[in-house]
């Protein structure tokens, strides 16, 4: 099922830097990927700041800890999505936002939309109330470009000996999760690029460089 747009959320854009998100469900490589594109933009002399959530601030990683240990437990289902929300406010305003107004390129592993699949489509919870409360936690601040690492479930998982909460959850949670990242991706297929995850790993790379050099100008160069 397609998502609905929403017209009270027409979505920011930064003015100044770049805002680069890798979205899609587990073992598509998109920390292999979001590495890649910083190491090429760095030797290209841009200013880049390779971040992740959950966890990337102090707040966050207590939040992180709380999610994906398997000690945990059960979480009441808004539970759950009110911690990742808390990581996600406090990303954007101590780290997201000030690196956009120094101009530099911000690549990031995760953002609203897993909070969306994970939490919207995996948990069964009501999207639409998800990400009115989601873009209003991080201003409506929206990447330049997602990235979608497609793949499929049975794939992904089979890569991890060890799981965390998300992770040790069913098939069909994930298969949830994953059409739901591409319902996102068909509604805005000018900020999305949707790469099939099993393609060789350079391959991959160059087809994200290729989506990002047009962003390029809005950045700025490391020392200028």
């Amino acid at each position: 099922m397609t998502i609905p747009s929403h017209p009270r959320w027409p979505g920011a854009y930064a003015e100044t830097g770049v805002f680069v998100c890798f979205e899609g469900g587990e073992g598509g490589g998109k920390s292999t990927q979001s590495r890649l594109l910083r190491d090429r933009l760095a030797a290209a002399g841009y200013a880049v700041r390779l971040t992740h959530e959950p966890g990337d601030t102090p707040v966050g990683r207590e939040m992180r800890r709380i999610v994906l240990s398997p000690e945990t437990g059960e979480l009441a289902h808004k539970t759950e999505f009110l911690l990742y929300l808390a990581d996600k406010s406090e990303h954007v305003e101590t780290l997201v936002r000030p690196a956009l107004a120094r101009g530099e390129v911000v690549i990031t592993d995760r953002y609203v939309d897993s909070t969306l699949a994970y939490q919207g489509a995996g948990r069964a919870l009501d999207r639409d109330e998800l990400e009115d409360v989601s873009r209003w936690a991080t201003g409506d601040l929206r990447p330049h470009l997602t990235v979608v690492l497609d793949l499929e479930p049975e794939a992904g998982l089979g890569r991890f000996e060890e799981r965390d909460r998300i992770e040790g959850e069913g098939l069909e949670f994930h298969q949830r999760v994953r059409q739901s990242f591409l319902d996102l991706a068909s509604r805005n297929p000018d900020h999305y690029a949707v790469i099939d995850a099993r393609a060789p790993i350079q391959e991959i790379a160059d087809r994200i460089a290729a989506r990002v050099e047009p962003l390029l100008m809005r950045a700025t160069r490391s020392g200028s």
